[in-house]
């Protein structure tokens, strides 16, 4: 076996060097010989910008979409053809940039794993999908062109790194406004920026901004006794965007990325219902190797907040809480 033989290599050095002496050149030019073969065999192992470890899994991510995102028909369709599109063409004129909204536990952090889980080998764990929190990363208003320059030069080392990068924007909603306007130049339709490519790169930007906007239309629908797979992309998009550029709370308040037309998509994602709660429920079950009861499910779903209050249909949380629910009847 390879790691049987990378282990004795390693206790071959151990024994080497412990015999080693200072004056012994033989020996010792023998012991840095092994080290050195060790210390490639080694890297070989670790992740690196190839084709090994970056390669994407169009069928995978179909499924992901189809079998694990409950009740988002809208974003699951633009998501499918967006990331094909774009990991399908060999020369993008300019990065993808996906902004998504809506309510907390309806799937948005959900869906940025399902995207990195079918790029990356390593998913979330791989060193070319960086995570960017508002709160934890730029929590001072104060230091706003600090973190401008800093985001700037991150970005830029990590994308001369490795062009297939992934950059994923948390808590928009809570970024303070003017601070991702300091990336726009990567986001544009530039062959290169000082030598650098950022044509090959994804930036994902979550947000709860625009949930509001997105309620109303999934509410409208329902007291028109419509149903909610009718609700296309047309029927939330301009209201999503306006909401998202007039929001003064949000991070993408006035921002150069939306008047220059440089998010490619905005992907709403819908208030989920009860059924969509209990298939939540379900699929936790099945991903901790249990037996799937409805009946424990539909306690789950029923402990839930559920919105107008009279007709309880939208879940307040989404799908957010089920894990420690299920911990609880489980």
């Amino acid at each position: 076996m390879k790691i049987e033989r990378i282990y004795l290599l390693f206790y071959g050095i151990s024994f080497i060097s412990a015999h080693v002496n200072a004056f012994d050149p033989i020996t010792t030019t023998l012991a840095v010989g092994i080290g050195a073969t060790l210390g490639s065999i080694f890297k070989y192992f670790q992740e690196h910008c190839s084709s090994k470890w970056i390669s994407f899994n169009s069928t995978g991510l179909e499924v992901d979409l189809e079998n694990k995102l409950f009740g988002q028909h809208i974003a699951s369709r633009i998501i499918s053809k967006a990331v094909n599109g774009f990991m399908n063409n060999d020369n993008p004129k300019k990065p993808l940039v996906l902004s998504l909204h809506g309510w907390t536990g309806t799937g948005k952090n959900f869906v940025s794993k399902m995207i990195a889980e079918n790029i990356y080998k390593e998913g979330m764990h791989s060193s070319f999908v960086h995570v960017f929190t508002s709160e934890l990363h730029f929590p001072h208003a104060s230091q706003i062109e600090i973190y401008k320059s800093q985001l700037q030069q991150w970005i830029k080392g990590n994308v001369t790194n490795c062009a297939q990068s992934m950059f994923i924007f948390d808590e928009m909603d809570k970024m303070h406004p003017g601070l991702i306007d300091s990336i726009k130049p990567y986001l544009d339709y530039y062959d290169k920026l000082d030598g650098v490519s950022y044509r090959k790169a994804i930036f994902i930007f979550l947000s709860n901004a625009g949930g509001e906007s997105i309620i109303q239309t999934a509410l409208d629908f329902w007291k028109a006794g419509r149903d909610r797979e009718e609700i296309g992309l047309s029927d939330v998009e301009t209201a999503l965007s306006l909401s998202v550029f007039n929001n003064k709370k949000s991070g993408l308040w006035h921002t150069s990325l939306i008047d220059k037309n440089l998010v490619d998509f905005f992907v709403p994602f819908l208030p989920l219902e009860y059924k969509h709660v209990v298939q939540c429920a379900l699929a936790e079950m099945e991903a901790r190797d249990l037996e799937p009861d409805m009946s424990i499910a539909d306690q789950v779903a029923r402990d839930l907040i559920y919105f107008p209050k009279s007709e309880r249909v939208f879940s307040v949380t989404g799908c957010k809480t089920i894990i420690s629910k299920l911990d609880y009847y489980v």
